[in-house]
C-alpha cells in the first residue's frame, strides 16, 4: 500500500481527457445524465482508485449532477482490509466524496471463498446504493478484466451467456450496476493514479496463482497473441446476442407460456435447442419462486441437458424440485411431490 494517506497536491491537477471520455463512457453506460447520485465500488486497488479520480473530477467540473458516493467492502478475510478501507476513507475525505466501509453482518464461507465475497459484497453495496438513494452503482471491471473472464469461461465451457461476460449495464440485487471503464484497460487506469501519486494498494490474491483468474492473467501476460481488446471485442459481440436472444425469449415467453399458480406450460413445438433451454429455465424460476421452493443452487445459468433430453424423448425429469412432463407440444412444469418418509 502507498503509505499516503492524504493526496499530495497533484492529485488535484486536472486530466481533462481522460475526464471527458469517462463522463461519456458513464452516461453512455446508464443512457442519460445521472440526476441522482453515483455510489462508486472502491477496493483500494489502481483500478477503482482511478475510477474515483476520473468521477470525482467530472463531478466537480458539474458533469455529475447528482453527485458521487464511494463505499469499500471490508470481507473480514484478509487483516489488511481493514486498513486500506480506511486509506480509501481518507483519500475521500481529502477529496470530499462521502465514504462508507461496508462489513458483512455474517462470516463468509463455503465451497467457494471468492463466490461468496462477491455475493456478499453486491448485496451490501445494493442495500447502500438504496440506502443513500443512489441510481447505480459503479464498478471498475476494465478491458483485461473482461479478457480473463472470458477465457475463464470458454475453459470451464460456457454458453453464449456466459461467453458473453461481464456487461457495461446490469441489474443485481435489484440496483442497476455500471462499469464505465468497460473499455480502458488496466494499465490506462494505473497510469492516472500513478501520475497524480494517488494512493492505492495492489491486492496480494491478485498475485496467488490458487485463483482462476490469476492464472488467466499470466496466461494472457505471457502471450501477446491473445489481445486482451480482441477477446473483450469477442465477449461485447456476444453480449449483444445474448441480449438479441433474451429479448426473443420474452416475447416466446408472452405468446407461449401460460402460468397458473406455481405451474406453467410452454409450447415448444419448433423452437431450436437454445430457445427451449432458456424457456425450461424461465419456467423452472418461475415455479421454485411461486412455489417458495428451496433451491440454493439453481440459477438462470443452470445446466438442464439432461432434462432438455429426457423431455425431447418423451420422459418427465425433475430438476431443483420442480418435475417437468411433455404433453402434446407442450412441456408443463409443477412443483414435485413432496418425497415420502419412513
Amino acid at each position: 500500500m502507498s503509505r499516503r494517506a492524504v493526496p499530495p497536491p497533484s492529485a488535484s491537477e486536472p486530466i481533462v481527457a481522460e475526464s471527458d471520455r469517462f463522463r461519456d463512457d458513464l452516461i453512455r453506460a446508464l443512457g442519460h445524465v445521472p440526476g441522482a447520485p453515483v455510489l462508486l465500488a472502491v477496493s483500494g486497488g489502481p483500478d477503482s482508485m482511478a475510477m474515483l479520480t476520473l468521477a470525482a473530477q467530472v463531478a466537480a467540473a458539474g458533469g455529475l449532477p447528482g453527485g458521487i458516493a464511494a463505499a469499500s467492502v471490508d470481507h473480514r478475510l484478509r487483516p489488511e482490509a481493514a486498513a486500506e478501507a480506511a486509506m480509501v476513507a481518507a483519500h475521500c475525505a481529502a477529496i470530499g466524496v462521502p465514504h462508507a466501509t461496508l462489513t458483512p453482518h455474517v462470516a463468509i464461507s463455503g465451497a467457494s471463498i471468492q463466490a461468496a465475497a462477491r455475493s456478499a459484497r453486491y448485496g451490501l453495496l445494493a442495500d447502500h446504493a438504496r440506502a443513500i438513494g443512489a441510481e447505480a452503482l459503479a464498478t471498475a471491471h476494465h478491458v483485461d478484466d473482461q479478457a480473463e473472464t472470458f477465457l475463464m469461461r470458454a475453459a470451464r465451457g460456457s454458453g453464449l451467456s456466459g461467453l458473453a461476460g461481464v456487461r457495461p449495464r446490469a441489474v443485481i440485487d435489484g440496483v442497476v450496476v455500471v462499469r464505465p471503464v468497460l473499455e480502458w484497460r488496466r494499465a490506462e487506469l494505473r497510469a492516472i493514479v500513478r501520475r497524480l501519486e494517488i494512493p492505492f494498494v495492489d491486492d496480494p490474491a491478485n498475485h496467488d496463482p490458487a485463483h482462476d483468474r490469476t492464472r488467466f492473467r499470466r496466461l494472457l501476460d505471457a502471450n501477446e497473441w491473445l489481445g486482451p481488446p480482441q477477446l473483450a471485442r469477442a465477449a461485447a459481440a456476444l453480449g449483444d446476442a445474448d441480449g438479441d436472444v433474451r429479448a426473443i425469449v420474452d416475447w416466446l415467453w408472452a405468446e407461449r407460456a401460460r402460468v397458473s399458480g406455481a405451474s406453467a406450460r410452454v409450447r415448444v413445438e419448433g423452437l431450436p435447442r437454445e430457445l427451449t433451454r432458456r424457456l425450461a429455465r424461465r419456467a423452472i424460476g418461475h415455479v421454485i419462486a411461486t412455489a417458495g421452493l428451496s433451491a440454493p443452487k439453481w440459477s438462470e445459468a443452470a445446466n438442464v441437458e439432461a432434462l432438455l433430453d429426457a423431455l425431447a424423448a418423451g420422459k418427465r425429469a425433475t430438476q431443483a424440485g420442480v418435475v417437468a412432463a411433455p404433453s402434446g407440444d407442450e412441456w408443463r412444469f409443477r412443483p414435485a411431490p413432496a418425497r415420502r418418509t419412513g
